[in-house]
């Protein structure tokens, strides 16, 4: 009964919720010294002789016998401790249960009886005393504390019980203007751990309408929204059509990036940094997006603003995780625009021990650009490996750059000894098929994506890589859009695998679909890859002022794409 040692260190979940309550009463504080006259200190003393002897259970009852005695809060919270240490559960809930019956309103006690029963099990009987705790809660607290329900009751393994029990019990309070928003929420996510997702989405439905503004039912939606609730994100961006709250309209942002949905993420972000110009996180992923798109003096005012917000801030590990982040962004921007003193100036600040690798891969990455690739490569050999986590980090950092100067042999032989070191590692054995393919070795490819696949079926990556290849050289292509259909089946909304898809379509003689598809793979990312494949396709459709216009906004993104660069070379086209 291992998890009886949990119940009296869980009880912060609802002390958190409700911190007045939490704190004991003046009574339950200190108790009085006369209460330790005479023959009750001499049963304590006998009780903390037998508890550090090695006899809890005769502890257990001089501290019961004595609690009673004297009616102290104390003294039971003291027997109940004891038993708990025991792994005595039935022994705790007793003791726990006379003191919620000698002290009626006493939260402690009741939260006691509460957490034993949940650690024993005994789902049925938590209604009562969960009850008790929401009528015990003033009102100003009571949402928080049934906000506190669902990881109180996280560990039952009758997650269905559970949710039964909990909304029994919440029943008279999902009407409330006040407290409903809340109690929905807490039973929509009681349902979803539950498996009941139908069931939590009713409920994100039901707090939503007592309160727009609300913001639990709103993160309930944000929790189930997906390709597999699709009904959900209506809920988000009926909230977001009011008055929300920045971290929500951040969290709706998040998803988005998540989902793969840039083009939507970076609308959510003009309006966050409209509406809230002094929200940090905002300008933060707003700036690192717009690295990423290569729009370097955007990205530069908006790390400048992240910064600007954050140094003010007290010290804490976000601050510190954010702004190493904004500090390596814009070392990239400098890095972009050529200028290397800056950006390793940018490197300079971060002192966070954490971004060691990352720092020193950005380091290394300049000294490359510069024609010194052998002292980035040394650069990076010499970081510590304390953990194998951290030598597989150096390898792929290593590995990264010497694909980025060209370098495949040495980098795919290098992969190949880390492969053979770690055979069952899918990622390995990806990268090595990437650089086989750099190398023009298409049978080795194939090979190591066939072997992937085998052992992995759900490695969407592998798929995708296999089907663009056949795709690239036009040989096989039902097979390579059955590969890329198979990808994408995994991640629908991955513009990237969308652009194979569109590739392979224009490689069949599908123009209109190719262009349909990529059409919408560039609109959710742009990226110079997929303009490479639009333009070429508006091009072959007769529109090529269009297919201009997207080829250079391609260029303004990333001037040195190889495909892009191909592209345009192939079909004879100056911008």
């Amino acid at each position: 009964m291992a998890t009886l040692a949990l119940a009296a260190g869980s009880l912060h979940a609802f002390a958190q919720a409700a911190p007045e309550a939490a704190a004991p009463s003046a009574s339950e504080a200190t108790p009085e010294q006369s209460a330790l006259d005479g023959e009750l200190f001499y049963i304590v003393l006998l009780g903390e002789l037998n508890a550090a002897g090695g006899e809890p259970g005769i502890a257990y009852q001089l501290y019961l016998e004595g609690a009673r005695k004297a009616n102290d809060p104390s003294l039971y919270r003291r027997a109940v401790e004891i038993a708990l240490q025991s792994r005595s559960g039935d022994a705790a809930l007793q003791a726990a249960r006379v003191w919620s019956k000698a002290e009626p309103a006493s939260r402690d006690a009741n939260r006691y009886v509460l957490q034993i029963l949940l650690a024993l099990n005994r789902v049925a009987d938590t209604a009562e005393p969960l009850r008790t705790e929401l009528a015990m809660a003033t009102e100003s607290d009571r949402a928080a504390a049934i906000s506190a329900i669902p990881p109180t009751y996280a560990q039952i393994s009758d997650k269905s019980q559970a949710a039964s029990v909990v909304e029994q019990v919440l029943g008279s309070y999902l009407k409330d203007g006040v407290v409903g928003p809340a109690a929905w929420t807490t039973v929509g996510r009681m349902r979803l751990a539950a498996g009941d997702t139908s069931g939590a989405l009713e409920a994100a439905r039901s707090g939503q309408a007592l309160s727009i503004t609300a913001p639990g039912p709103v993160q309930l939606a944000l929790e189930m929204m997906g390709p597999r609730v699709p009904l959900a994100e209506p809920l988000v961006l009926h909230y977001l059509g009011g008055k929300p709250l920045p971290e929500l309209r951040m969290a709706y942002v998040r998803a988005l990036l998540e989902a793969q949905r840039y083009g939507e993420a970076t609308q959510q972000l003009k309006l966050l940094t409209s509406q809230n110009p002094d929200f940090p996180d905002a300008w933060l992923v707003q700036g690192s997006l717009q690295v990423q798109e290569n729009q370097l003096s955007a990205a530069e005012l908006s790390l400048q603003r992240f910064i600007a917000l954050a140094e003010p801030l007290p010290p804490g590990e976000g601050r510190t995780r954010g702004l190493s982040s904004a500090y390596m962004a814009l070392s990239q921007v400098a890095e972009n625009r050529k200028d290397y003193p800056a950006a390793s100036a940018w490197l300079q600040k971060i002192a966070n021990a954490e971004e060691l690798l990352s720092v020193q891969g950005r380091r290394a990455s300049l000294l490359a650009k510069q024609g010194k690739l052998a002292e980035g490569r040394a650069l990076l050999q010499a970081l510590p490996e304390r953990t194998d986590a951290d030598a597989r980090m150096k390898l792929s950092a290593e590995v990264q750059l010497l694909r980025d100067n060209k370098q495949y042999q040495t980098a795919y032989d290098l992969m190949a000894k880390s492969v053979a070191d770690h055979p069952d590692d899918a990622d390995l054995l990806y990268d090595q098929a990437m650089l086989a393919e750099k190398l023009d070795k298409m049978d080795e490819m194939e090979r190591l994506l066939r072997k992937l696949i085998a052992s992995k079926p759900d490695y969407h990556h592998a798929y995708n890589a296999l089907g663009y290849s056949l795709a690239e050289r036009n040989v096989r292509l039902p097979e390579a859009r059955a590969l890329i259909r198979k990808a994408l089946e995994f991640v629908p909304n991955d513009p990237f695998i969308a652009d194979s898809l569109g590739w392979v379509e224009f490689r069949m003689g599908n123009n209109d679909e190719a262009l349909r598809v990529l059409d919408g793979a560039f609109k959710a990312k742009p990226d110079a890859e997929i303009a490479a494949h639009l333009g070429e396709v508006l091009w072959a459709l007769g529109q090529r002022d269009r297919a201009t216009s997207i080829w250079k906004e391609g260029m303004q993104i990333n001037g040195d794409n190889e495909t892009l660069l191909g592209t345009l070379k192939r079909l004879q086209v100056k911008l």
